[in-house]
């Protein structure tokens, strides 16, 4: 096995995808450029069939699918190989390893025509456009100057958000897209830029170091950080040619076995928990011992050559089955459902207007009166479902808020047993050193820090569970009223032309549900995000990324501020009053953390009480987001059904219809939307074939 037929597989399979892509792409724009066409034709004709909201979302989800790149976000500690695994997976040696973390540039790399790189700004400035030399002139601090702006907490670029590197490589023009994050240790707050990116990627590569197997910093980070939130997860172990190095006598064999089965115990014991996915153990598909080093080497030498014992070809092809076959499914699969739903649509609509034609205007506006009471009913389930999402909004909101207030307290009761794995190193003596205390203070500083923030991620993971159990909650309901909205409008449809005319797909609750409510039950999203500038289709409906945005964001430096005021003059005091020979003895460290906690349990009524509103509002925000959208779609649909039957009479009122031709522009509507749609749902299928 060797890199040249893995990589040159994943791009077959990768442009496969892309190919896929842009044919559903095109079938769904087909089928938007048809609605459009035939709503202006019957705007001269016997009116619009009030499809404009429907073409719309054909439209956006169409440009969604043609844009859409696999994302990966490249995580790990300073010093573990990023870079260099970077360029080794890529073929050539294009990023600069030697550009320091503590930059605090997040790296974004992605195809492009022409070499280049554009840094993005957070203070409003327009992006600006680098060549690689001037990027590493410019964005590259000496080693000592980065610790100490590391140790004053001062970010050597405060201005940048992050630069995007574009390049023209094979890998990167099939729709992979890399964003290389600062390292784990730097600081705590690029690591919250880093999670901001997380909700956004497909899947996370995880460089540790053979060397250093799960170190007390990395393993913290999986436990705050990636533990029990459903993310797809590579653990990438580099440098695992330095275990033979390490051996007294690298030629023994048998030692190099027994030092390498063991490391790979640790590595299990530590990242299997990781590897779960419904259950089942994946360990071996998402656990790599690799080699960038040599594999960048010999890719620089010959990029045909034979990467066997890198640990690149089975990692690539472990990849490959995930993001052209798992992935590409999950992402492809709504686009077939909005195109289905659509078709139905116009089916449903066509199947309506097509006996009123030949009707008078006496004839109609009689008909059109006969439904206004099913019309009153589609405006009861919009309005139950709405008191609904309120209900749960208001509940929902005040439990989350009232949890983090509980929590917060209760930090008191773990505090002396949690903050021992946190405090510094340094000699307790050096608080007394003017010349040392600086440091220490410092060292103190990023103890408090690293706690506070690790305990608000263990915090939001609870408040996620809540959140995905009342959107589970909303999407069940969705259901429901989808199900008795569609039984309306088909109960519109029968009194309206004599006979019933059933918008159904199959005997399916969830494709016989109208469009909003689809939305509603996260099936398809039609929602962008952004990163660096270039819009991305999200997943359903991306309460995360708010939740995240306007909790996580918003609460961390207050609650911070808070917090770590107590490591100054208070704390300073409480040692002071303990003595110097308490401090020399065995119990010095318990002694630090019961004057903490002195200090401490004085802010944690003010911080829990100052906090609940925010997150209180926060919560609410994300409901009231879903809920507008809702009832948005909910109110477009009703007045585009009213509207349909409005511009009908008008027609009829204003104009002599001629109703043959006006029945086989109808036709000829629904048979292409149809055919289009079945051509989505053959090229699915066939996508779902070829990946088994």
């Amino acid at each position: 096995m060797n890199l040249k037929v893995e990589t040159s597989n994943f791009l077959n399979d990768l442009e496969r995808v892309a190919a896929v892509r842009r044919e559903i792409a095109d079938r769904l724009s087909n089928i938007a450029t048809a609605i459009n066409q035939s709503e202006l034709a019957g705007a001269e004709a016997s009116g619009k069939l009030g499809l404009e909201t429907d073409s719309a979302d054909i439209n956006l989800a169409s440009k969604n699918l043609r844009q859409g790149v696999f994302r990966l976000l490249v995580l790990g500690d300073m010093k573990r190989g990023k870079s260099t695994f970077l360029n080794a997976l890529i073929g050539e040696n294009l990023l600069p390893s030697d550009v320091n973390p503590c930059t605090a540039l997040l790296t974004i790399l992605r195809y492009g025509s022409e070499k280049k790189v554009t840094v993005y700004f957070n203070d409003g400035k327009n992006p600006k456009e680098l060549d690689f030399k001037s990027f590493k002139q410019n964005y590259t601090i000496d080693p000592a100057e980065a610790k100490r702006l590391e140790e004053e907490k001062k970010p050597a670029f405060p201005d940048i958000d992050c630069a995007v590197v574009e390049y023209p490589l094979p890998l990167l023009e099939k729709g992979i897209e890399i964003v290389d994050s600062p390292g784990l240790n730097d600081t705590e707050a690029r690591n919250e830029l880093s999670l901001g990116y997380i909700n956004n990627c497909h899947a996370i590569l995880f460089v540790l170091r053979a060397t250093q197997p799960c170190t007390m910093g990395e393993r913290r980070y999986l436990e705050n950080y990636i533990k029990n939130r459903g993310l797809s997860i590579f653990f990438l172990i580099n440098a695992w040619d330095q275990v033979r190095e390490s051996l007294i006598d690298p030629d023994d064999y048998e030692e190099l076995a027994e030092a390498e089965g063991k490391l790979r115990r640790v590595f299990q014991a530590n990242l299997a928990e990781y590897c779960l996915t419904e259950g089942h153990d994946i360990y071996d598909e998402r656990v790599f011992a690799i080699t960038s080093i040599k594999a960048l080497r010999l890719r620089i030498k010959n990029p045909d050559a034979d990467l066997a014992g890198t640990g690149f070809p089975e990692f690539m092809a472990a990849l490959n089955t995930f993001l052209t076959q798992e992935r590409a499914i999950s992402e492809l699969r709504p686009a077939r459902t909005l195109a289905r739903q659509i078709s139905a649509r116009v089916r449903e609509a066509v199947g309506r207007r097509l006996p009123l034609l030949d009707r008078d205007v006496n004839e109609l506006k009689e008909k059109i009166n006969s439904v206004e009471p099913e019309f009153k009913k589609l405006t009861q389930i919009r309005d139950e479902f709405q008191q609904e999402i309120i209900g749960v909004r208001d509940s929902k909101s005040r439990a989350i808020a009232d949890s983090f207030r509980a929590y917060v307290l209760n930090l008191e009761n773990t505090f002396e047993t949690d903050f021992l794995r946190y405090q510094p190193e340094l000699r307790f003596l050096d608080f007394f050193s003017q010349d040392k205390r600086e440091a220490f203070e410092a060292s103190l500083r990023r103890a408090f820090e690293q706690y506070i923030n690790d305990k608000l991620a263990a915090w939001t993971l609870t408040a996620e569970q809540e959140m995905n159990s009342a959107f589970s909650q909303l999407s069940k309901s969705a259901a429901n009223y989808g199900a008795s909205y569609t039984k309306v409008t088909e109960k519109i449809t029968e009194k309206l032309t004599g006979q019933k005319i059933s918008a159904a797909v199959n005997n399916s609750k969830e494709d016989n549900s109208p469009t909003w409510a689809k939305w509603a039950m996260g099936l398809f999203s039609l929602t962008s995000g952004n990163l660096a500038g270039v819009a991305m289709a999200g997943a359903g409906f991306d309460w995360k990324n708010i939740l995240l945005n306007l909790i996580t964001v918003l609460s961390v430096s207050t609650i911070f501020a808070s917090f770590t005021g107590i490591v100054l003059g208070p704390l300073y005091l409480a040692l002071l009053g303990m003595g110097v020979g308490v401090l020399q003895a065995d119990g010095a460290h318990k002694q630090l953390v019961k004057a903490a906690k002195k200090e401490l349990v004085k802010y944690l009524p003010q911080v829990a009480q100052e906090q609940w509103q925010p997150i209180h509002d926060a919560v609410k925000e994300c409901f009231d987001v879903y809920g507008r959208e809702v009832g948005d779609r909910m109110n477009d649909d009703i007045n585009s059904r009213k509207a349909e039957l409005d511009n009908l009479l008008q027609q009829k009122e204003s104009r002599e219809i001629n109703c043959q031709a006006e029945s086989e522009r109808l036709k000829k509507l629904e048979a292409d939307v149809s055919a289009q749609s079945q051509s989505i749902e053959s090229l699915y299928q066939g996508f779902l074939a070829s990946a088994k």
